[in-house]
C-alpha cells in the first residue's frame, strides 16, 4: 500500500513552484551559452540548491570552464577561477597577512589579503596539476565554510560553492586527489563528446555564442532561501531505505553484497554517500516542483555521488572495468524495499 505524504502548507507549494521555474529560466539561460550536457546542467543546479560542492571530469574543450562562468553569470554570483599549477602555495588560495604601512603615523601593521576563495562560486580548474599540500588548503574552506590565517577563523560568502575541473587524459605533472579530498565533493560529474548535431551546433553557433552575455535570473537572497528549503524537504522512509540499501550494496564486506562489488570493489560508499545521495535528490525534485523524492530521484542522481566515492580493486583495473560500470550494475541490481504492509 502506497503510505501518502502529509500533505505540504500552501507557501511550501508555491516555494516549489517558485523553484522550478527559476530553473527553468536558469536552464534556458545556460543553454545559451551551452549546447547539450543537459544532465551535467540538471545536477549542477541541484549541488547549487543544496551547497554541493562538485567535480566536473572531462577531456579539454568540452567547456568545462564556460559552464560554470555562465552559471555564475546567470546566479549573479560572485566568481572567481583558480588556475591551479604545479608551482602554486596554499597562500595563492586563501590569502597572506602582508606588513602595511600609516602614510599618516608611520605605524606598520599586518592585514590580511585575502585570496580568490573568498567568493561565492570557486572556479578551482585542473585541481589535479597541483600538489596535496595546496589541493588540501580548500578542505577546511569545502567542510567547514571557514578558513583559518594565522590562527583565526574566516567565514566564507554565503553562499558558497567550490567547482573543480579535472582532465582525466593528462598524466604528466598531475596529482590524483587524496580520498579524503574526493568524498568532500557531493557530486563529480563526467562531460562526454556532445553528439554529432549538438557538435554541428556548436560549431555554426560559435560567433553567437563567442559575444553572448547572460543576465542573472535569480539573485541571492532567492539562491539561501531555496537553499533552505531543501534542507527541510520531507523524506518517505521507503526512499531513505532505498537510498541506504545502494550504499551498503557498494560494500565488498556487506554479507549480501552483490557479485559485482564483491568481485570488483575495494572499498564501497560510506555514510556521507547515503546522506548526500538523499540530499541531492531532495535538490532533483524540487527543480520538477515536487515537494519530495521519490526512489526514481534516487536512481537518477545515484551515478554522480557514487562515482568518486568507490575503489575498484586490481581485478577491475585488469579487465578494464570503471566505478562506473560497477554503480550503474548496483542501481540495475537493487530493488526498492517492501512497503509495511496494511
Amino acid at each position: 500500500m502506497l503510505v501518502a505524504m502529509p500533505s505540504q502548507p500552501e507557501q511550501d507549494v508555491a516555494a516549489y513552484d517558485r523553484i522550478r521555474d527559476h530553473a527553468d529560466r536558469l536552464r534556458t539561460a545556460i543553454a545559451r551559452l551551452i549546447i547539450g550536457q543537459d544532465a551535467a546542467v540538471e545536477t549542477l543546479m541541484a549541488a547549487l540548491l543544496c551547497g554541493g560542492h562538485t567535480l566536473v571530469v572531462g577531456v579539454p574543450g568540452l567547456a568545462k570552464t564556460l559552464l560554470v562562468r555562465a552559471f555564475a553569470a546567470a546566479l549573479g554570483l560572485d566568481f572567481k577561477r583558480i588556475q591551479f599549477t604545479p608551482d602554486m602555495m596554499p597562500s595563492d588560495i586563501l590569502g597572506t597577512e602582508l606588513i602595511q604601512e600609516d602614510p599618516d603615523t608611520g605605524r606598520r601593521t599586518l592585514q590580511f589579503v585575502p585570496g580568490p576563495v573568498f567568493a561565492n562560486l570557486v572556479l578551482a580548474d585542473e585541481i589535479n596539476r597541483t600538489p596535496p599540500k595546496t589541493q588540501s588548503a580548500l578542505l577546511e574552506a569545502m567542510a567547514e565554510q571557514q578558513v583559518t590565517v594565522a590562527g583565526k577563523p574566516l567565514p566564507m560568502p554565503d553562499p558558497f560553492l567550490v567547482v573543480a575541473t579535472q582532465n582525466p587524459i593528462e598524466q604528466e605533472g598531475t596529482y590524483p586527489l587524496p580520498e579524503a579530498q574526493l568524498d568532500r565533493f557531493m557530486f563529480s560529474l563526467w562531460l562526454d563528446y556532445p553528439g554529432k548535431d549538438d557538435e554541428v551546433r556548436i560549431v555554426d553557433q560559435t560567433p553567437r555564442i563567442r559575444s553572448e552575455q547572460i543576465e542573472p535570473v535569480i539573485t541571492r537572497d532567492e539562491l539561501r532561501d531555496y537553499g533552505r528549503l531543501i534542507w527541510q524537504v520531507p523524506v518517505s522512509s521507503h526512499v531513505t531505505q532505498y537510498a541506504v540499501s545502494l550504499a551498503r550494496a557498494t560494500r565488498p564486506t556487506e554479507p549480501d553484497a552483490p557479485a559485482i562489488t564483491r568481485k570488483y570493489v575495494e572499498w564501497g560508499v560510506g555514510p556521507r554517500g547515503g546522506q548526500f545521495l538523499v540530499l541531492g535528490a531532495k535538490a532533483l525534485a524540487a527543480i520538477h516542483g515536487e515537494p519530495t523524492p521519490n526512489c526514481d530521484h534516487i536512481r537518477r542522481i545515484a551515478m554522480a555521488v557514487f562515482r568518486h566515492r568507490l575503489l575498484v580493486n586490481y581485478a577491475a583495473s585488469g579487465e578494464g572495468i570503471t566505478p562506473d560500470q560497477v554503480v550503474s550494475q548496483i542501481i540495475k541490481g537493487v530493488a526498492e524495499p517492501n512497503y509495511p504492509p496494511d
